[in-house]
């Protein structure tokens, strides 16, 4: 068995892609995954499978359509996988303000238009390329970032789904659980 998080992409944003948290942990559990738990209304959950990520997204997104109508994009990490990207983390001015980094994660080969990037951030803003994440450091708040606005158009990849440093710390901590 794998200790899996999966992050899902749009969900309970706005009042579309209604997702409750109970019905998704339900669909996990009757697919066979063990140990289910998810963490807040954003689309996170953390569990075991025997299954390989790839096949876990699929499966993942697959029962949600069936279910609820609507195909969210699902980004699958091994628990090792999420520990390395922490780890990985080129931001360590972050971890008093862990609101302030995001981590985003990326499914797909991934192209950066650094030029572009470079322009759309604040003098204080930085980011960082690193293996399957891309972090992206908004000190004046990620709400407030023309980056953050503007990254589907700089940052090209199957998929893109950006979770706070607060969350990912979360996450890890249950995925150790």
């Amino acid at each position: 068995m794998t200790r899996c998080v999966a992050l899902l992409r749009g969900v309970n944003v706005g009042g579309r892609n209604r997702l409750p948290m109970a019905d998704w942990r339900a669909l996990l559990e009757t697919r066979g995954y063990r140990d289910v738990a998810t963490y807040i209304q954003s689309g996170n959950a953390v569990f075991e499978a025997e299954d390989l990520p790839e096949t876990v997204q699929a499966q993942i997104t697959g029962d949600i359509a069936a279910r609820f109508g609507f195909a969210p994009g699902c980004c699958v990490l091994t628990a090792e996988d999420l520990d390395k990207a922490l780890a990985a983390n080129p931001f360590p001015e972050a971890v008093d303000t862990p609101k302030t980094l995001h981590l985003v994660f990326l499914r797909g080969e991934a192209a950066l238009d650094e030029a572009a990037a470079e322009l759309l951030c604040t003098a204080q803003e930085q980011f960082r390329m690193g293996q399957g994440v891309f972090y992206l450091y908004t000190p004046k708040g990620y709400g407030r970032s023309r980056l953050a606005e503007r990254l589907d158009r700089v940052l090209k990849a199957d998929l893109l789904t950006a979770r706070n440093l607060s969350s990912c710390l979360k996450l890890q901590e249950m995925a150790r659980a």
